[in-house]
């Protein structure tokens, strides 16, 4: 038998009931087993494949997919990368701190640098308008500091010219007004791709990199998930 870590966050945690589980699995088995012994000890979670992604040891892992030994698993819904370039990847608690982010990816050979910050608004108007009164942010910080990495490498094939590339992600409880992302890039001038690349960033984040946000409102709460499903190579 294997003996695995299974960690499970956002709707996915609540639906548990546990924010971490050790399971014990026959050898050779694979993601689809995994979910299957999921789903027999928290008919909680959801059946469909869309609701429920699965990384192993910090990558995302499909149903064919073997899960080895000693691995850690994580579970969640979908989410609301060597140039010798200025980089700078995180997830942290503390604020961010634009100015210092700037200065840490700006090269003696940058003329431009294009910043795209996050912010949380006091009123939704998905859906029907509402009130928030705060968002709380939760991330599998591993895998999300490594898959920033994986997205800078892909702004990087797709604009060369881009030198330092910053991504910040904020988590915890979270007031109006407050930043919550960062995606900065800087370039030698305002044509070498930073503002294409910026807004690759953010859009790529939104798919790829595991973080889940929390509304909390006059009305109640509510985890916000999104709709794209990673595929493999993701």
């Amino acid at each position: 038998m294997h003996k695995v870590q299974v960690l499970f966050f956002a709707t996915l945690k609540e639906k548990a009931g546990v924010s971490e589980a050790e399971l014990e699995l026959p050898a050779g088995s694979r993601v689809a087993d995994l979910k299957r012994l999921l789903l027999s000890q928290y008919p909680g979670l959801p059946e469909a494949r869309s609701a429920m992604l699965v990384a192993v040891n910090q990558e995302y892992a499909f149903d064919e997919d073997p899960v080895p030994d000693g691995a850690q698993v994580a579970v969640f819904p979908p989410v609301s990368g060597g140039s010798g370039a200025p980089e700078v990847f995180a997830v942290t608690e503390g604020e961010i701190d634009l100015n210092d982010l700037l200065a840490q990816i700006t090269t003696p050979s940058s003329g431009a640098t294009c910043l795209f910050s996050g912010m949380v608004r006091a009123e939704t108007l998905r859906g029907e308008p509402r009130k928030t009164l705060r968002l709380e942010y939760e991330a599998y910080k591993p895998m999300a500091e490594a898959k920033m990495r994986q997205v800078a490498e892909e702004i990087r094939e797709r604009w060369p010219q881009v030198e330092g590339i910053a991504i910040v992600q904020r988590i915890g409880i979270l007031q109006p007004g407050t930043p919550t992302v960062l995606i900065a890039c800087s370039g030698g001038h305002r044509d070498s791709g930073v503002f294409e690349a910026a807004r690759y960033g953010i859009d790529r984040l939104k798919e790829i990199v595991p973080v889940w946000k929390k509304e909390i409102g006059p009305q109640g709460e509510e985890w916000v998930e999104g709709e794209y499903i990673p595929e493999a190579g993701d």
